[in-house]
């Protein structure tokens, strides 16, 4: 399952309530150059490495998808996920949109969902409401938002669209997404 859509959407939050919800979710833990921020952890939140094995691992078929976000990168550790569907269990991917579209491309059966904000007011309150990053890294990832959700719209790689106003309800809407493209698998 890949979950994506614009920093500040709720992806993460949806995210932690499907692996509670779903009998057999499982999270799959991206590995990125970025540098920590306050709460995140090493192998929980993300798999903190540097750019240089990150080219490696890139390098040798490692990443089952891979994309550069904001100057840092990204990528999906294939083995785990491929481990994890092999065993009937669900993937939840949060990753961004070109991402999504590798794996789109690589694993067609998935379900590939695009969060989206109510409008770009509630997205820039949003992020503004984190205070995790200073105005010139807001105005960028506002902007970086409006290319992502033309690129989900234009590039087919994306089965569902959600916009996430009230969490509660978001939630049970992919929920019962997942479960109904489960059940037609």
């Amino acid at each position: 399952m890949v979950i994506s859509g614009p920093s500040g959407t709720g992806k993460t939050s949806i995210c932690e309530a499907l692996l509670k919800r779903l009998p057999g979710a499982v999270w799959s833990v991206s590995a990125t150059t970025r540098p920590m921020r306050p709460g995140d952890v090493n192998g929980q939140t993300y798999e903190f490495i540097s750019q240089e094995e990150f080219e490696h691992r890139r390098e040798t078929g490692d990443f089952l998808e891979t994309a550069e976000y904001c100057g840092h990168l990204y990528g999906t550790p294939r083995r785990p996920v491929e481990e994890a569907v092999r065993q009937g269990k669900f993937v939840i991917l949060e990753i961004e949109v070109k991402g999504g579209a590798q794996v789109a491309q690589k694993m067609p059966e998935s379900v590939r969902i695009f969060v989206l904000p109510p409008n770009r007011e509630s997205l820039r309150a949003r992020l503004e409401g984190r205070r995790t990053e200073a105005q010139a890294q807001l105005r960028r990832r506002l902007a970086e938002a409006d290319g992502e959700i033309a690129f989900a719209r234009d590039s087919g790689a994306y089965n569902h669209f959600v916009v996430n106003d009230i969490l509660e309800e978001t939630i049970e809407e992919v929920e019962q997404i997942i479960l109904k493209e489960h059940a037609h698998a």
